[in-house]
């Protein structure tokens, strides 16, 4: 299907995918993860002025203590993107399709205390580690004169899911080899993914709007290691790339098939080799491999039938 960033999640029975278009977002719901773009509301439409009024990107759908949150980048204008910040939406029921409370934007500077100076960010995702939940984002070290300013992964603690409760931390920068760009160092994109007691961020790296876009991996050293600190990560990539007929895989997340027992992977990919984001989303199963880390394989190619996720109603 046409789109990027897909961010697909399912409860019980029901699978729910969330995207923005223009100013809006949108929450889909379906009982089947291979066409998931079904019964669509609008749940949310930027506002006409205000930090969030433009470029609403890459929005995240959790269900978090009884209420759903969407987490999102937005800014004031663009391009350049240079105002680009996280924000979140709470549920006001139990319902991902009803009515959200818009609870501003998120903390992603050095000054928690002071709430001075919130820094670039974008694609932040939260999650639990060892209990307590944790944002992860991509931001830049301070402020910038262009977008094509490296990006790293921060994380902070949170006191609920609409405070950061801590200043940032760099836990990665795109040093290694295989994430160097030709225009542009950066990660982005990082989601949780959690098997076995093992703990892993997957991220994106390279230049989205090329067609060497791919994954990297960081895992957590040991159950008890904290988050925040850049040394209890493992780096290693790249852990899913394109091949010569799909091109620009990234921007991943993960979900399961409708009786729980394969793991499946949502992702985007350029249509062509030609610089620019003209993308789609795609899925396909994964795997995990002796030493507990997933195992993504290689993109399947374009119209090469797959077996329907184990549990699929016929």
């Amino acid at each position: 299907m046409p789109g990027a960033d897909p961010w697909i999640v399912r409860r019980g029975d029901t699978y729910y995918l969330v995207q923005s278009h223009g100013r809006a977002i949108w929450v889909y719901r379906s009982r089947d993860l291979t066409h998931p773009a079904r019964d669509s509301v609008r749940i949310w439409s930027a506002p006409d002025t205000g930090w969030n009024r433009s470029n609403v990107w890459a929005p995240e759908l959790h269900f978090i203590d009884g209420r759903w949150y969407v987490y999102y980048a937005a800014g004031r204008s663009g391009p350049p993107y240079l105002s680009q910040r996280a924000g979140v939406l709470e549920s006001a029921t139990d319902d991902p399709q009803g009515a959200y409370v818009d609870r501003g934007m998120l903390y992603t500077g050095d000054s928690v205390a002071t709430g001075a100076h919130p820094y670039w960010a974008i694609d932040l995702t939260v999650g639990r580690v060892n209990g307590q939940l944790y944002a992860f984002w991509s931001g830049w070290t301070g402020d910038a004169a262009t977008d094509k300013t490296p990006q790293h992964l921060y994380a902070a603690r949170m006191t609920n899911p609409y405070t950061v409760a801590t200043n940032r931390a760099r836990i990665s920068s795109p040093t290694a080899a295989w994430e160097r760009g030709t225009e542009l160092d950066l990660q982005e994109g990082p989601e949780l993914l959690a098997h076995d007691g093992a703990t892993f961020l997957v991220y994106s790296t390279r230049e989205s709007w090329l067609r060497a876009y791919r994954l990297g991996q960081l895992r957590l050293r040991a159950a008890d290691a904290d988050p925040l600190d850049s040394a209890s990560w493992a780096k290693s990539g790249p852990v899913f790339e394109g091949t010569d007929t799909v091109f620009g895989v990234g921007h991943a997340s993960f979900t399961t098939s409708p009786d729980g027992r394969e793991d499946w992977i949502a992702y985007h990919a350029k249509v062509s080799t030609t610089p620019g984001w003209n993308r789609v989303v795609r899925l396909q199963r994964f795997g995990w491999k002796p030493d507990g880390a997933p195992d993504f394989g290689t993109p399947v190619p374009d119209r090469e039938p797959l077996p329907a996720p184990s549990g699929t109603c016929r």
